[in-house]
């Protein structure tokens, strides 16, 4: 067991070490940030949508933007969209488990917030009715996924595409990217 227990660790060091390495997403990292700090000083939200444990990852990094990361500063407006189970369920009832999210994105979204959306494959059925529902109303996209993106590829403003395709590594590196953008967004905002 200790043999493996050594093995999961390292195969999580080395996709965090691709993520090092890789030009392209500390780029794109960078402008979600550039993006994400414009949508708030200019009055907008973020809105965040996953499933499983991409679900709780999107309610996750939604808490550190409206409650807070490093400093103690004002809340910013960020929610994940499944957190009302009423909603959800009487959505996936009436209308199908597809429209959950491309819903909500249609009652909370307007012209100039963001949507970001996690799926580890890229082909999430509720994630991928959310994107166009955003599209149509004026929202930026940004896209967590691993190795493939999937479907999302193509469809979103921002793709981070986490280069594996093992399901809890890309989880694991979902959140650390999310913790970095949450970081600089909150230094940026509330910078002396």
């Amino acid at each position: 067991m200790e043999q493996r227990i050594k093995e999961i660790m390292a195969a999580s060091i080395s996709v965090k070490q691709a993520l090092l390495a890789s030009d392209t997403i500390i780029l794109g990292v960078e402008q979600v940030v550039q993006l994400l700090v414009l949508a708030f000083q200019s009055g907008h939200k973020v809105l965040f949508c996953g499933n499983g444990g991409s679900a709780a990852d999107a309610q996750h990094l939604a808490a550190e933007l409206s409650g807070r990361f490093y400093l103690d500063r004002p809340p910013l407006f960020a929610e994940a969209l499944h957190v009302n189970s009423s909603f959800l369920t009487a959505v996936a009832n009436d209308y199908g488990y597809e429209e959950v999210f491309a819903r909500a994105v249609r009652a909370m979204g307007r012209q100039g917030d963001v949507l970001c959306v996690l799926s580890t494959s890229g082909h999430s059925g509720n994630v991928l009715p959310a994107i166009q529902a955003a599209k149509d109303i004026g929202m930026k996209v940004v896209g967590f996924t691993g190795a493939s993106g999937g479907i999302m590829k193509g469809q979103c403003d921002f793709l981070i595409q986490v280069p594996s395709t093992d399901t809890p590594r890309v989880q694991e590196c979902h959140l650390l990217i999310g913790h970095i953008i949450c970081e600089l967004v909150e230094a940026e905002l509330f910078k002396d």
